[in-house]
């Protein structure tokens, strides 16, 4: 028995020693992560922005980056690089911007916005140089505002005009035997297409044509009045595939010249002074981001929240807007004496209809309530995200935003068949009444239930229009001809009357600015940032999760995840929502 106590006390004073180092070296650690030493622009710095990084509405975290080589690890929000690079404009220790335009991770919205920052950064006499060894077409639809614009000698530049291809899984459903149940209103809501045609309807051509149109004649006019070329020519560059080699833009004036990335470096050398290559400051956006206080100081405060990804119901996440999340964040906006105004950016293709009607709900009560309300949208905005929006004092989009797509679906899926006939697997059950099991998979709805549902999806979409109509002051009827859940470039939504005015956030901000009659304020920004053990779990469990699709299936087999993710919250659910993706090539 002692020399059980003497083992037991030996433990016990081990495990207690080993809790204590755990908890100094815990201690330790969390000190060195949340720490931050002291980081600096230095002189002669050249801001490097690289456009293969998406940026996001809200900020990527990433607290491990502190113990690898990688500064970068943290990816700043859209609006702190836009922020940043304003700041960067008057900082007499930044002389320019180095833009890595090869590729382009950024929507249209996003890259318009990008685009016109550095016009004005440009303004000031400060250079912009772009390069990329292969530059895409969404690359170079921010790059050719460049004061000089390279590629590499055996890279090349697309310049072919723009597609849009959609898949149909019609066919794979009628092989596997799976039946979709659809209902939809609206001759225009293309997104149950892929599973009940095989090809695009022609109303879906139509919407598709015209938007892809406006989109390709906005980069045709920016591209001439950059490169002072005409639009004609360009096209007809296009239609002849006349770029095919790297030599050829340069014949045709759409780049500056063909170098390799260390002879442009070398010419930003000499623009800084003759500094050598290694010894040129370049300076990332994250570290900038570390280096200066690039945000608004005042006085007041506007609310600012920023909702990205699709709408659902419940808490979602970053990455989705979640209804019971954002109500709340709406809610705090709304009753907060000390916020003046309040500015939503969305960036969304729609969701659920019911989480749209309760966002809505809490926007609409914030202006009846005198607090001014602003939208602004990213690259798209369209379905349940206008109808959040669409009751604001106020919406502002860029001329390529995907806007509109006022219609409503629903969807249910009958696997009967494909249980039994190709799994072998049979389903029975016993039910209270008789329409406590309509919303299985298990078998097909009755004539009544189909009714029913596609007077529930009728219902909601009058009510979706009856929503627009009020808060754009038009005539319901007028609504539902410009609706029936076609999508509209941002510049035809200006025309038709679904938004107010062309511009970014920070128009959008400086409208609320105005309408509350204040001039010194500040930004109060949603939703907060996390606290360092949500950012260091939530990013671990994240990265393990897609680290593992993507290293077995790749990026294709991480885009048909996320689809089919998408695909099981739609189930029995009424949707407004734009088809899933659309991909402009």
């Amino acid at each position: 028995m002692k020399s059980f106590f003497k083992i037991f006390l030996a433990s016990l004073l081990a495990f207690f020693v080993l809790c204590v180092i755990l908890f100094f070296v815990f201690v330790g650690l969390i000190t060195g992560l949340t720490s931050s030493e002291r980081v600096t622009t230095g002189s002669k710095a050249v801001l490097v922005l690289d456009l293969s990084r998406t940026y996001k509405e809200i900020g990527e975290e990433n607290p491990l980056s502190r113990f690898t080589d990688k500064e970068d690890g943290d990816i700043p929000s859209l609006y702190d690089v836009m922020r940043m690079i304003r700041y960067a404009k008057s900082d007499s220790a930044v002389k320019g911007i180095y833009l890595k335009c090869g590729s382009n991770g950024n929507g249209m919205g996003a890259s318009q916005e990008i685009r016109n920052a550095l016009i004005d950064f440009k303004s000031t006499g400060k250079f912009v140089y772009a390069y990329g060894d292969v530059i895409t077409q969404g690359g170079y639809s921010v790059g050719n505002i460049a004061d000089k614009i390279y590629c590499n000698p055996k890279g090349g530049v697309d310049w072919r005009g723009f597609a849009i291809q959609l898949a149909f899984l019609k066919g794979l459903l009628q092989k596997l035997e799976i039946e979709p149940q659809i209902f939809y209103a609206g001759k225009f809501k293309s997104a149950t297409e892929p599973f009940r045609e095989t090809q695009m309807t022609e109303a879906n051509r139509l919407q598709l044509s015209v938007m892809l149109g406006d989109f390709y004649n906005r980069l045709l006019l920016q591209t001439a009045e950059a490169r002072k070329l005409d639009t004609a020519t360009l096209h007809q560059y296009a239609n002849d595939y006349k770029i095919r080699f790297a030599a050829d833009a340069v014949t045709y004036k759409l780049i500056d010249g063909l170098k390799y990335d260390d002879e442009v470096k070398n010419e930003i050398a000499t623009r800084l002074g003759r500094v050598k290559l290694d010894k040129i400051n370049f300076i990332t956006m994250q570290k900038y981001a570390k280096a200066v206080d690039f945000k608004r100081d005042g006085k007041e405060k506007i609310a600012v929240i920023y909702a990205q990804g699709d709408i659902i119901d419940g808490k979602g996440d970053r990455d989705m807007i979640g209804s019971v999340t954002y109500r709340e964040l709406f809610r705090k906006a709304r009753l907060d004496d000390n916020i003046k105004a309040i500015v939503v950016r969305i960036n969304s293709g729609g969701g659920s209809a019911l989480a749209s009607e309760n966002m809505w709900r809490e926007l609409t009560l914030a202006r009846k309530g005198g607090k001014p309300v602003v939208v602004s949208f990213g690259d798209v905005a369209a379905s349940g995200a206008y109808y959040l929006s669409c009751n604001a004092d106020s919406i502002f989009a860029q001329t390529n935003t995907i806007t509109g797509s006022i219609g409503v679906f629903t969807m249910l899926p009958n696997l009967e068949k494909f249980f039994n006939n190709k799994l072998g697997v049979t389903f029975d059950g016993v039910k209270t009444a008789p329409q406590a099991d309509m919303l299985v998979a298990t078998k097909p709805l009755t004539p009544a239930q189909r009714t029913w549902l596609q007077n529930s999806v009728d219902s909601t979409y009058y009510t979706f229009k009856q929503r627009v109509a009020e808060g754009r002051r038009k005539d319901i009827s007028y609504i539902d001809s410009i609706g029936q859940g076609r999508v509209w470039s941002g510049s035809r939504a200006l025309e038709l009357g679904l938004v107010d005015r062309l511009g970014g956030l920070d128009d959008a901000i400086a409208c609320a600015a105005r309408m509350a009659k204040i001039s010194d304020y500040r930004l109060r920004e949603y939703p907060e940032p996390h606290n360092f053990l949500e950012v260091l779990l939530g990013n671990a469990e994240k990265d393990n999760t897609q680290s593992a699709i993507q290293k077995e299936f790749g990026e294709e087999g991480m885009k048909t995840w996320q689809t089919m993710k998408r695909v099981k919250t739609m189930m029995g659910v009424t949707q407004a929502r734009i088809p899933f993706e659309i991909a402009i090539q």
